[in-house]
């Protein structure tokens, strides 16, 4: 790939378009594997750009506090109590806004690069409460002028806090500055809380899961503070690594590497493969890089916790920072850049500026009791796929979360856009827009399924397309990835079927009114920890669900990205119900 220029699949169009879609996946798989997406080296740079004016932002405001001194002085105030307690605020700010997670071209964002803000202060456009037929006062699926304010309250207040001062001196944390008032504290988790219950997306966009537990922490003060914080950075690592304890991690790692820009030679990328281009799994390489990273985020995190200072401290803290600046110099798909870089931060600000204070400081039970609730809630979303998130469940980059195909007609895609009040239009057209012709945009749109495919739940997806189109020809329907339809639908996507499932097919047929057969939706859960199989539900958009059941994960892990015959086990059909 070029500075300015892409390097984009070729492909003999007229001869490439004439196969099945597998065929189709095949080369454009193998150009994944060399390549990756092919994007020019100056996006690469953008991003980069993007990280050292998050970096940029958060230090000033961290230094514009008083009392610690300037930008100059950041050796003597970077494990402040009052730092920690901005930085964290601040990239909450950061990503609920929209510029984290999901922003720009990597996670096919384009016009505009961003939704977030775009829409969440926009009444009319689409909201999905967690709990609709629980909590009372969020039924419904339309934002109000309510849930707007109620969300502005919320950037308000992150940035009040972000210019406070501190409280006074605490003279068990050796600070003169202080900690941020508590009433800020409160109302922040406050409006998190109402404005998520209205709307889970803000809540997940906020990466509630990881910077509302740390205010969480902020609200016990002094020493217990310090502690829960580290307690909810075990939970983080120890949580991704348990979840990465499956088969599906060594495809990531293959797929990220191939994709990364400090991976320059194509030879270097094979050899994450079992050998190209004939068998795309991945290779001795992958296997190992995935079981390594694996064991140093769930190992080393305990070293780092228990130490208390020393070299052991000081040899931990080096192996989580080049362990976070790995993953972030991979510039990976979705951009998590933010979150490594904070948590290299953290592993700094708490575990370097405070390795004297352990659990034995400890001056009340409830840091002990915030990290059973994350860490239950992380061993519940790893039994129970389908009820809580993947961000929540901390199966961050492992390979196993909730995905979704849609199977529309044309005639959906005019009905989407005449019903939805969105920003960004559908993913079809901005491809169009960008590569210039109907005919390169059907092959960048392939390139996406060849990196769906390059993931283990791609076979299966594809497979379970065949199934969702069955009584109608296949050449009627486009099929979009779910996340790049919620990206257009709720301004926010990263990953995570959980937006893209039941409650947005409704909410759009509410909008959209589709006849039957017009949009047809695969829907696979992840892998429950516990089991080997990930199940599927087959919804119409119009007339319901019509099919459920399982794949194996073995039938996955041995097949070709191209596969599209994945052996599937149907528990529950509408045509046999009916019989």
């Amino acid at each position: 790939m070029g500075f300015l220029k892409p390097d984009l699949p070729v492909v003999d169009f007229a001869e490439w378009s004439k196969g099945t879609r597998a065929e189709r996946i095949r080369p454009l798989a193998g150009h994944w594997a060399e390549v990756g997406f092919g994007t020019p080296v100056v996006l690469h740079l953008f991003y980069v750009v993007k990280i050292l004016l998050y970096v940029l932002g958060g230090a000033l405001f961290a230094s514009s506090t008083t009392g610690l001194g300037g930008l100059d002085g950041f050796a003597s105030w970077y494990d402040e109590p009052i730092v920690f307690q901005k930085v964290v605020l601040y990239t909450m700010l950061f990503e609920v806004i929209g510029l984290g997670c999901g922003f720009g071209p990597l996670n096919n964002r384009f016009f505009p690069p961003m939704g977030s803000i775009l829409y969440w202060l926009r009444p009319g456009t689409i909201r999905l409460p967690p709990w609709p037929t629980r909590i009372p006062l969020t039924r419904g699926s339309a934002r109000t002028p309510l849930d707007a304010l109620l969300y502005a309250a919320l950037l308000v207040l992150l940035l009040i806090a972000l210019f406070s001062d501190g409280t006074g001196p605490i003279a068990a944390l050796g600070t003169t500055v202080g900690i941020l008032p508590m009433w800020q504290i409160w109302a922040i988790l406050g409006l998190l809380a109402i404005a998520g219950l209205r709307d889970k997306v803000i809540f997940l966009a906020a990466r509630g899961e990881v910077y509302a537990s740390f205010t969480v922490a902020f609200l016990f003060g002094g020493v217990d503070m310090i502690v829960a914080a580290k307690l909810v950075c075990l939970v983080i690592w120890i949580g991704a690594a348990t979840s990465k304890l499956n088969k599906h991690f060594p495809f990531v790692i293959s797929t990220m590497m191939s994709n990364s820009p400090l991976v320059r030679t194509r030879a270097f990328k094979r050899a994450f493969f079992e050998k190209f281009p004939d068998d795309l799994r991945p290779g001795r390489v992958s296997r190992i890089v995935a079981h390594f990273s694996t064991a140093v985020e769930g190992l080393v995190p305990l070293v780092l916790f228990f130490s208390h200072g020393g070299w052991p401290t000081i040899i931990a803290a080096i192996v989580m920072l080049i362990f976070h600046f790995g993953i972030l110099s991979s510039i990976p798909m979705g951009v998590p850049l933010e979150w490594n870089v904070f948590m290299m931060f953290s592993v700094l600000a708490l575990f370097v500026g405070h390795a004297g204070v352990g659990l034995g400081d400890l001056t009340s039970p409830l840091p002990i009791l915030l990290f059973a609730v994350v860490a239950g809630t992380v061993v519940f979303g790893n039994l129970f796929p389908r009820k809580v998130s993947f961000l929540p469940g901390m199966r961050y980059y492992a390979g196993n979360w909730d995905t979704t195909q849609w199977c529309m007609k044309p005639s959906a895609e005019a009905k989407i856009n005449a019903g939805l009040v969105a920003i960004a239009s559908m993913p079809q057209s901005q491809v169009e827009r960008i590569y210039g012709s109907p005919e390169q945009a059907l092959v960048m749109l392939h390139s996406g399924y060849a990196f769906r495919a390059m993931n283990t739940h791609g076979r299966a997806l594809f497979t379970l397309v065949h199934r969702a189109m069955a009584d109608g020809n296949e050449a009627d329907y486009v099929v979009t990835e779910g996340e790049r339809l919620c990206s257009t639908a709720i301004g926010w996507n990263f990953g995570d079927g959980h937006m893209h499932n039941e409650q947005l097919i409704a909410a759009m047929q509410e909008r959209c009114h589709f006849e039957p057969g017009e949009v047809r939706v695969v829907l696979l859960d992840a892998q429950p920890i516990h089991k080997q199989q990930q199940e599927y539900r087959l919804v119409d958009a119009a007339t319901g669900e019509f099919e459920r059941g399982f794949v194996e994960v073995a039938d996955m892990v041995t097949r070709q990205p191209w596969a599209d015959d994945v052996p599937v086990h149907v528990t529950w059909s509408a045509d046999t119900a009916t019989a």
